[in-house]
């Protein structure tokens, strides 16, 4: 079975396209830098883009190779709906990929471009089709149910510890991994374990962001981290050749029993097929929840027609995804010379889609900065992809949202964001990894439980 980390494309290093540029290079923004990113997405930076560099060359440190940077709407739409001359099987999730020798461990990287995201037809569409079952409207209703009284145990907790909490710790973390886990059907004594392993892989992108600061801080980060990653996958090996042999109604079962081309997924295909699902939909989820307390703080206005008239919650949602767009990017590769809004671009060059720039190109959401539920193109967002590899989760991650907050507002009309949170420095997704509120509102307290005697008649 051919794997894609093995004829991934390599960087070479190349600091200069092959044909000349159309568009000049723009400066004020260092798109390839992780700490750049701290402070959420750009949006000056993607104007500019789009106004005076739709299609713009981006250069990296020393060794990388640069790549071009995509930010209108239906430019990237184009890229998107073009997957034989853009391939995402050359690279999708990673905008750099080193030479091998420099891969970390023997399993980590190959696991994150053995995967779904990262294949083109066919093999893309035959292995998205066994896994469909799981992201229908039938069994999203079915799982429901469990994350609606998850969602109330969760915010039974915020309540005991607040008013004043971090969303992300008490709530956004917490709600997409239950329901992840419940998808896949990892046992109840495992799930610490996910979030264990969860939480060093993103320690992992501050390191590498910033490794002396971390190493100050955590000393033995590198060594913990080698072990969480070899118990991950010595848990991933056995969870596979256990659904093998002892089939469930879950979807660890299906990726287990999944085939490509008549072929058992290998292992390296079993360890990407498992820990994506993981990924994409704890990533996703978990900083659209906590973006869109944050939205709902800043547009009071907004907040008020959806207490007005609850209904209006799925809108709310679609609108909020629109302007948090968690997932930051998505890349490509060409495979053959093309041309796009007027510059020329070469096989084996990087293309890399922005979708904050695109979720906010005026020509297609006017005012776009604004929170407008009301749009009539409120669910034309690009926040999970489009074309063959839009989101396969998108329903789930939809649902989530919408119970989230006919909950949250039901229970806490009045949250409120301090203005306090921190960004982690990663490029793919926006990771709010803290997000400071007050439950009751600005400088709300506890509601004052009064206490009711009862007098004997005398």
């Amino acid at each position: 079975m051919d794997l894609v980390s093995d004829n991934i494309l390599i960087d070479d290093g190349r600091e200069m396209p092959s044909f000349d540029l159309a568009y000049p290079r723009l400066k004020g923004f260092d798109l390839g830098n992780p700490n750049a990113w701290t402070k959420g997405h750009p949006h000056d930076f993607y104007k500019r883009m789009r106004e005076d560099a739709p299609v713009m060359w981006t250069g990296m440190r020393k060794g990388v190779s640069g790549f071009w940077s995509v930010s209108g709407y239906d430019d990237i739409k184009s890229v998107e709906l073009a997957p034989r001359t853009f391939s995402s099987e050359r690279g999708s999730m990673l905008i750099a990929i080193s030479p091998r020798s420099k891969w970390p461990g023997d399993k980590l990287v190959p696991a994150s471009l053995n995967c779904l995201i990262n294949l083109d037809a066919p093999r893309h569409m035959e292995l998205r089709i066994q896994q469909k079952d799981f992201f229908i409207p039938a069994y999203v209703n079915k799982v429901r149910e469990k994350v609606a009284a998850k969602i109330d145990s969760l915010l039974d907790d915020a309540e005991r510890l607040g008013p004043n909490v971090d969303f992300v710790k008490v709530f956004s973390q917490q709600v997409p991994m239950f329901t992840l886990c419940e998808m896949l059907g990892v046992d109840e004594v495992d799930r610490p374990k996910i979030l264990y392993w969860m939480h060093h892989l993103e320690l992992a992108e501050q390191f590498v962001a910033n490794p002396m600061r971390m190493l100050l801080r955590n000393p033995m980060f590198p060594k913990r981290f080698s072990r969480a990653i070899k118990d991950m996958f010595e848990y991933g090996e056995a969870v596979m050749a256990d659904r093998r042999a002892n089939p469930r109604e879950d979807l660890l079962t299906v990726i287990a029993q999944s085939q490509l081309g008549d072929k058992d997924l290998s292992q390296e295909y079993l360890d990407g097929s498992w820990l994506l699902i993981i990924f994409a939909g704890n990533d996703t989820s978990r900083n659209s929840l906590s973006g869109t307390i944050r939205l709902l703080t800043e547009f009071e206005d907004q907040r008020q027609m959806v207490l007005d008239d609850p209904s209006l919650i799925p809108k709310m949602s679609q609108e909020a995804l629109r302007l948090v767009s968690p997932v930051q990017y998505m890349r490509r590769t060409a495979t053959e010379d093309t041309e796009l809004h007027g510059q020329k671009i070469a096989k084996d060059e990087k293309i890399v889609m922005w979708y904050g720039a695109a979720n906010r190109d005026p020509r297609i959401f006017p005012d776009p900065n604004k929170f407008d539920m009301m749009r009539d193109n409120v669910d034309k967002h690009l926040s999970f992809g489009h074309g063959v590899h839009k989101c396969l989760g998108s329903r789930i991650a939809q649902m989530q949202l919408r119970l989230s907050f006919e909950k949250i507002l039901e229970r806490f009309p009045d949250i409120h964001w301090t203005g306090k949170q921190t960004i982690s420095p990663t490029i793919l997704v926006h990771a709010v990894s803290s997000l400071k509120v007050n439950l009751y509102g600005k400088n709300g307290r506890r509601p004052t439980q009064v206490q009711v005697k009862a007098f004997e008649k005398t």
